[in-house]
């Protein structure tokens, strides 16, 4: 029985569904290739607590790699721990928070690449007359001549630079250097279904991995780096070959949004959809459903766009698109729509649709099993 098969139930505007067993094999595929490696759930392509959950719940998972200090602070608060602030921040009232709650400063490791991000958050730890855990942010974006290709994260790029702020960390009352961080954006974030981009993705992971253990090594004068943590979905295959890191990034890959369909080395299956009724039929050919504009971010581009996937054939009309109140699509299927029917669409990217949504419905073998929910519904925006 297809996911699509699931009856949901009336639905009078736009909902979230995900299949547990899909979202279970992604995990368990990924878990399989980054192997002997463990996987670090990336939060931000989650935002589901209860999913979070699920998935640490899995052998070869731990640890969190969240996108905001407040969210670390409100993970710690429902039991989680091992939380890595995957960015620097500048959110002094809830690195107070962190200082003042035992359980999060034990747990939470806040991340720098500068001195100032250093200094920032000494100053809250010596006022509250605590050690916060801190770790570096070394940039991995590939670098031959002109050409770049990455996120451009970070300042720290080299053994020295990184020797540098530990150095500063040293000597700085209030902070413990405890990891560092090594995100490959230009190998985790692109497709590999173009040789010019296989071609790249090769060659970078080569310079990447000389690096890597060249800082690594350096780092361990100051630190027994109890974190060493890189990769992400899309390199979770290749990132610890090396033998350097101690956790993988994963988040995206467990929903498996449209952007992942072309990484020929992934093995996982779309896993989250968020399913819109039939609001309008102007004439046979055109079915019209109800919201739907959820744009991803990155580049403008088609890519961005979420597709609607069942029934097949549908498309958007040129001029309008993904519409913000009314999404018209045409196509031989539409015929064959009435209003009240479900249209199952794809979001281009994983943890941005659940900002749409207060509830995910999570089906499982042609049944709803559960109903759980986002952030959101929670009453978090973490931004």
């Amino acid at each position: 029985m297809s996911v699509f098969d699931t009856p949901l139930g009336p639905i009078g505007a736009p909902t979230a569904v995900l299949d547990r067993a899909a979202f279970t094999r992604n995990l368990t595929a990924l878990r399989d290739v980054a192997a002997p490696v463990r996987l670090r759930i990336a939060t931000k392509s989650i935002r589901v607590r209860a999913l979070i959950e699920e998935a640490l719940r899995h052998d070869g998972v731990s640890g969190l790699l969240a996108y905001s200090v407040a969210e670390a602070r409100w993970l710690v608060s429902h039991g989680l721990r091992d939380v890595l602030v995957a960015y620097p921040s500048t959110d002094v009232v809830a690195m107070r928070a962190i200082a003042d709650d035992e359980d999060a400063r034990a747990t939470v490791t806040l991340m720098v690449d500068s001195p100032e991000h250093v200094a920032m958050i000494a100053r809250v730890a010596t006022q509250a007359g605590v050690v916060l855990r801190v770790a570096i942010d070394v940039d991995m974006t590939f670098k031959v001549g002109p050409f770049t290709a990455g996120a451009h994260r970070s300042d720290v790029r080299t053994p020295e630079g990184a020797v540098s702020l530990a150095q500063c960390i040293e000597r700085t009352r209030g902070v413990e250097l405890v990891g560092c961080m090594f995100y490959e954006a230009q190998i985790a974030g692109v497709p590999d279904s173009t040789p010019g981009h296989r071609l790249m993705k090769w060659a970078s992971m080569r310079e990447i991995e000389g690096r890597r253990r060249a800082v690594v090594d350096a780092l361990r004068a100051y630190s027994d780096l109890e974190i060493i943590n890189g990769g992400g979905t899309g390199s979770a295959h290749i990132s610890g070959r090396d033998g350097v890191l101690g956790d993988i990034a994963v988040g995206s890959g467990l929903f498996a949004p449209r952007l992942f369909d072309g990484y020929r080395a992934l093995r996982t299956e779309p896993a989250c959809w968020f399913v819109s009724p039939v609001v309008r039929k102007p004439d046979p050919q055109t079915a019209v459903t109800y919201s739907g504009g959820y744009i991803g971010s990155g580049p403008p581009s088609r890519s961005r766009v979420p597709v609607p996937v069942h029934p097949r054939g549908l498309k958007y009309y040129g001029q309008l698109g993904a519409g913000e109140v009314q999404s018209p699509l045409h196509g031989a299927s539409a015929r064959g729509l009435s209003i009240g029917d479900h249209v199952w669409f794809r979001h281009s990217k994983a943890g941005e649709m659940c900002e749409r949504f207060d509830s995910i419905l999570v089906v499982e073998n042609g049944a709803l099993v559960d109903e759980v929910a986002t952030y959101r519904g929670e009453g978090q925006n973490f931004g």
